[in-house]
């Protein structure tokens, strides 16, 4: 009966996730604790910040290393204009609450709080965060399934240490768990995202847009042809400032307005032209109520959010190689204004079909 759908889909969610539990073992129990085995991003990590990794296999056959590919030099420079490194080094897994883990979580899960492990002289350390940006979709038991399968997958694996005095705090029953200090989530950083925002209006970089969601399409272009730019792109800051207030303050219906990255609608790359970063939602949020009317779109609250925690290795997987031209854009700008202290890099990885 449809009164059983929630049990019956999570008992199919139990089921995968076991299933990738017993088929992706990047790591692999040993007498001593785990041992992994290496991996290009693993080596990029210790080229790019000197760390060396601990407890992976031999699987040089004795040569002591591995070299770095073409491809992976590739990722390495792709941050060039970053600044130095500053540690520790932290990865994180971000679901977004919006229904329960499959097999491609598991093995994300398992390579984020491997990689984390595997950096331990660097005080490697793994955060767990809920993507939690669009009410619509989100749910209460999405969020209690989400942490109980993390902390099933991890079990046995032994904890990060906390020795910061920010998150060296007595944690709730729900924020315990394998991962580095309490549970976070985006909505922890809805002021901050909102503030980024207003600095790129103020840099004249964002602009409110009303467009329909029909016209965006037809204005965005093609592979083959660029796109054209909204008639709306050139309203002046004081205007894209005042309707944006009128956003926040919950003065419109829902698609009247969105706000735009004002980037290059003739860049090969689609995500790049004038992306939405913000839209109107007149729903209440799972964990903030009816604070809020508008919400951040993925692609500009994720490097925000892992700037802001001292992510400095965000693991994604391959179909969001081409969002990572956009992920640094963001970052940079955020980085620039001081609203945060440092820049993460994004590394991919094949997803697991």
């Amino acid at each position: 009966s449809s009164a059983n759908m929630p049990s019956t889909k999570r008992r199919c969610s139990l089921v995968a996730v076991r299933l990738a539990i017993a088929f992706s073992s990047t790591l692999s129990k040993t007498a001593t604790g785990f041992a992994y085995a290496p991996n290009f991003i693993t080596k990029i990590i210790e080229q790019s910040t000197g760390i060396a990794p601990v407890g992976l296999l031999d699987v040089t056959g004795g040569s002591g290393s591995l070299a770095v590919t073409d491809a992976d030099a590739d990722i390495t420079t792709s941050s060039e204009s970053s600044p130095s490194f500053v540690g520790p080094i932290t990865t994180r897994f971000p679901p977004e609450p919006n229904g329960y883990l499959h097999l491609g979580h598991a093995k994300a899960v398992s390579f984020n709080f491997a990689v984390a492990r595997a950096f331990s002289a660097g005080k490697g350390r793994c955060h767990m965060r809920l993507d939690d940006t669009n009410p619509t979709k989100e749910d209460e038991e999405y969020v209690k399934s989400i942490l109980e399968d993390v902390r099933w997958i991890q079990r046995g694996c032994p904890p990060f240490d906390v020795d910061d005095s920010v998150d060296a705090v007595e944690l709730s029953e729900e924020d315990r768990g394998p991962w580095y200090g309490p549970v976070r989530k985006t909505s922890d950083y809805f002021s901050l995202i909102y503030d980024a925002a207003v600095h790129l209006i103020e840099r004249g970089e964002a602009f409110v847009d009303e467009l329909t969601a029909e016209e965006m399409r037809e204005y965005r272009g093609t592979l083959t042809e660029v796109g054209k730019e909204s008639p709306w792109r050139n309203r002046n800051i004081e205007e894209n400032l005042e309707l944006f207030r009128g956003m926040r303050n919950g003065d419109y219906p829902e698609g009247k307005y969105v706000l735009r990255a004002k980037i290059d609608m003739s860049s090969p790359n689609l995500n790049m032209r004038d992306p939405v970063i913000y839209r109107i939602k007149h729903e209440s949020h799972q964990a903030t109520g009816d604070e809020w009317c508008i919400y951040p779109m993925y692609d500009f609250s994720h490097p925000i959010a892992d700037a802001a925690e001292g992510v400095t290795h965000s693991l994604c997987t391959l179909e969001f190689e081409d969002h990572r031209p956009l992920y640094d854009w963001v970052a940079e700008r955020v980085f620039d204004a001081g609203l945060v202290d440092r820049l993460p890099r994004q590394i991919e990885f094949s997803r697991l079909n």
